[in-house]
């Protein structure tokens, strides 16, 4: 696969271009993303489903210039989709004949179940979830898959946009038809699509989202993976179908969702009472990525090998850890959860966090070292896009914040809320963390005996004069050092 490729998604309401840069074998970053409100489907919905002159003048001017920063980007696989409005025009070879010939690019129309699976392929590899469905509401259509055990089992598309429900019923302020409209469209649904779990995907998913995320005031300004309940959000459902423009302005939205916002909230409450939904969780990603991860994986059955996760690798690889040191104090680390078992008293469910901090605890440095936890804390949070919770990453990147504190104050942990992590817990892993370093400060990887016994740590090694030198600093437990 090539180094740097673009993904370039076609549909009914934007136009985007995602560009990804392979870090190693697995791993990799995105390193650009655009949009352009083409609307492609503009006034097709009223004629018979052909494609317009004017929107198909929009895409090409934002095709052409998607490819220009492609280029600069030294890109060298260009991946493009189109998906439910062009798929559906009859005169679709129109725009894809005049796209080819004027700017030599080879647009690939898939199908509903096709745009369906690359969406939960995203959403499988990429989202903290086993089990759910997928709800990818589009400009045009709206497409399920069924996830089990992280394994996609079934997929289907329903002609459900917010487009075309826009043009259909809500220009004419039919609001009710607009209704019966979805409720017979998802009557077409077979009965195993019902689920607790609904996985969100889509711009006015995400939009809806961050309005709910603004109203609630959520600590965390990072949209992949934000859940709520969806009985605590069904009046603002409701307050959003019938809004002003104002309105909406008020709640947050951008101008340039305020025109399919109602349908799409309309079109996700519907699915909800159809699917017997009771949890949401947000998808940041989605066809593109799909795109993406299916050529990326392709020898892969589309899945990433079991316990491989992309941020984590990608962090590993940008930042250079060393992971010859890395996995011997993550070897290190997991003796001490074990053997201090009787003193912190944690569940074997933390130690999975604690591996994780203490691979890439020291990803900071290569930013400053003098301050790298502080460094590493912000790269923990921000950058572990992929395969966990909030809490999780807030929990690991907290966990290096403050590993070389003996107390932790609650005001440090106050402003993530319901996220927080127990202040205990933490002060617990982010101390085996410390051991662990201060135990191979020389950086030998030496051979360690550990035993613990009558609340001291017996450690027989050798060369542990720095060491010796930090541990009379930190006396939460009493160490024995044996040379």
């Amino acid at each position: 696969m090539a180094k740097i490729t673009a993904v370039i998604d076609i549909g009914s309401n934007s136009a985007r271009m995602a560009i990804f840069k392979k870090t190693s074998h697995f791993g990799f970053v995105l390193l650009k993303e655009l949009k352009s409100k083409v609307r492609i489907s503009e006034n097709a919905y009223e004629n018979n489903g052909n494609l317009q002159e004017i929107p198909i003048q929009r895409a090409i001017n934002a095709l052409k210039e998607f490819l220009i920063i492609a280029k600069s980007y030294k890109t060298r696989k260009i991946l493009a989709v189109a998906t439910s409005a062009v798929r559906e025009a009859p005169n679709k070879s129109i725009f894809l004949n005049r796209v080819k010939k004027e700017l030599k690019l080879n647009i690939k129309v898939i199908d509903g179940n096709k745009e369906a699976l690359f969406g939960a392929i995203a959403a499988s590899n990429l989202l903290p979830i086993q089990d759910g469905i997928t709800i990818d509401i589009g400009g045009g259509s709206t497409e399920f898959a069924v996830i089990k055990n992280k394994k996609i089992t079934d997929t289907i598309s329903l002609n459900l946009g917010t487009v075309r429900l826009k043009e259909l019923f809500f220009d004419k302020n039919n609001i009710k038809e607009a209704k019966n409209y979805i409720q017979n469209e998802l009557s077409k649904l077979p009965k195993h699509f019902e689920t607790e779990n609904i996985i969100g995907i889509g711009g006015s998913i995400r939009a809806l989202s961050k309005s709910i995320m603004k109203k609630n005031e959520y600590p965390l300004n990072i949209l992949h993976g934000f859940s709520y309940e969806i009985n605590k959000e069904k009046e603002f459902f409701n307050l959003i179908i019938n809004a002003s423009n104002e309105e909406l302005k008020s709640l947050g939205f951008k101008d340039e969702r305020l025109d399919v916002i109602r349908e799409g909230t309309l079109i996700l409450k519907e699915s909800i009472n159809k699917l017997q939904a009771s949890n949401i969780t947000t998808s940041g990603v989605g066809v593109r990525e799909g795109v993406f991860l299916a050529d990326l994986l392709r020898s892969q059955n589309n899945m990433f090998p079991k316990n491989f996760n992309p941020s984590v690798k990608s962090i590993e690889d940008i930042y250079q850890i060393n992971k010859k040191i890395s996995n011997y104090e993550v070897n290190l680390a997991t003796k001490l959860f074990d053997i201090l078992k009787p003193y912190h008293n944690l569940d074997d469910t933390y130690k999975k966090y604690l591996k994780y901090a203490v691979k890439l605890s020291t990803a900071g440095n290569y930013i400053d070292f003098y301050s790298a936890h502080k460094h590493t804390n912000y790269l923990l949070l921000n950058s572990l896009h992929y395969g966990f919770t909030h809490k999780e990453r807030i929990l690991i990147s907290k966990i290096i914040k403050f590993y070389k504190k003996k107390k932790i104050k609650k005001e440090y942990l106050s402003f993530y809320k319901e996220l927080a992590p127990d202040k205990k817990v933490l002060e617990n892993l982010s101390y085996i963390v410390w051991l662990t370093k201060t135990l191979n400060k020389n950086l030998s990887n030496q051979k360690l005996e550990l035993k613990f016994e009558n609340n001291t740590l017996f450690v027989k090694g050798k060369d542990f004069y720095l060491t010796k030198e930090d541990i009379e600093k930190n006396n939460k437990i009493k160490i024995k050092l044996f040379f």
